[in-house]
């Protein structure tokens, strides 16, 4: 065993170090670095692995070429607003979905990377303790962002998809542990580029949600308990936000878990398709109706849907009531999906520092 493990801390070192060396010194442009970004949330452990590349098949002109992703539900925060703390179990699944992401990036040969944690270290009493069990298991140097951070990343990876035209819009990203709001307005200078105008972090999320009031079984009276405790979350950015300029073609741009599943429902996707679901449009009452088409379902008919599954069906109630709060604090007539964000806006800004992007 003991060799085992001293085995597993000789790959992983390597792989760290192959990290490190590759952000010590780089040349200014196309310079052949591969970039990795790794989100862990409350819920999901997800990692992106990708080479700046301009797609001009693709929307929005994107910049990344995708050369290897993965994602795994591990609920590290599962417990952790009762007892304060990470639990050993959700502490073991996670490592063990990080020795995945440290393999995959030391088998691309990974030498820029950003591996951030966010709400569920933030506010675990054994966060700190988590990181340095993390570093010593993998070789992964974990960085607990801040609230601020973690709204900028997420701005910067799907502002893109915000419509051109529009003089503001509200993105928000409903998560495990907390739901971000970015309120983003047109520059006046480019015209298509986008200022955060302003921003907040609700301690608000699905994990959250679902283990106060219940998520197996949502009846109405459950529901309207969700969406209230969601709504009284919202006030105080909605007060800070109310004289901000909101045109005709002011929309919501929605990045998580929830919006995607909703888009699949909506859809009638038997299994989910991001090509079809990202940069999709869904109107107010397209999503009023996704929403009840999920409220109609049973648990066993959740976990048994291809856009939801076993590890969501306990939760996507809960994000569908925040998102029924936000739509009623910030009305819209439409919504635009995105199936992109922090992991995104981390590779990005990576590149943009090493010049990577520019001529592309």
């Amino acid at each position: 065993m003991e060799a085992a493990e001293a085995g597993g801390a000789a790959r992983a070192q390597a792989a760290v170090t192959a990290v490190a060396a590759g952000s010590a010194g780089h040349a200014a442009y196309g310079n052949g670095h591969t970039y990795a970004a790794l989100d862990l949330g409350t819920n999901n452990c997800r990692l992106l692995i990708a080479r700046p590349e301009r797609r001009a098949r693709r929307r929005n002109s994107d910049f990344l070429r995708i050369v290897d992703a993965f994602s795994r539900i591990v609920r590290l925060g599962e417990g952790l607003g009762r007892a304060g703390r990470i639990s050993e179990a959700a502490i073991e699944r996670t490592i063990a979905a990080l020795e995945v992401c440290r393999d995959k990036m030391e088998a691309r040969g990974v030498t820029r990377a950003r591996l951030v944690a966010t709400q569920a270290c933030r506010g675990a009493a054994n966060g700190e303790e988590f990181v340095e069990r993390v570093r010593e298991r993998t070789g992964l140097e974990l960085e607990v962002i801040d609230r601020e951070t973690e709204a900028r990343f997420a701005a910067r990876g799907c502002g893109s998809l915000a419509d051109p035209q529009a003089a503001s819009v509200l993105l928000f990203d409903i998560g495990g542990g907390s739901t971000e709001l970015v309120w983003l307005t047109r520059s006046p200078a480019s015209g298509e580029a986008r200022d955060l105008h302003s921003w907040t972090s609700l301690e608000l999320g699905v994990v959250t949600l679902a283990e106060h009031f219940g998520g197996r079984v949502v009846d109405a009276k459950t529901f309207a308990a969700m969406k209230q405790y969601a709504l009284d979350a919202l006030e105080a950015f909605v007060q800070e936000t109310a004289e901000v300029r909101r045109c005709s073609r002011f929309h919501l741009l929605g990045t998580s878990g929830t919006v995607t599943t909703l888009a699949g429902v909506h859809l009638g996707l038997e299994r989910y398709d991001r090509w079809r679901v990202d940069g999709l449009w869904m109107s107010d009452a397209e999503a009023t109706k996704a929403i009840e088409r999920l409220r109609d379902m049973d648990f066993e008919a959740r976990v048994a849907n291809g856009c939801i599954g076993p590890q969501r069906a306990d939760l996507v109630l809960a994000g569908c009531a925040i998102f029924e709060a936000i739509r009623e604090m910030f009305p819209a007539a439409r919504t635009r999906i995105a199936d992109r964000g922090l992991r995104e806006g981390m590779l990005l800004e990576l590149m943009e520092a090493d010049g990577a992007l520019h001529g592309l």
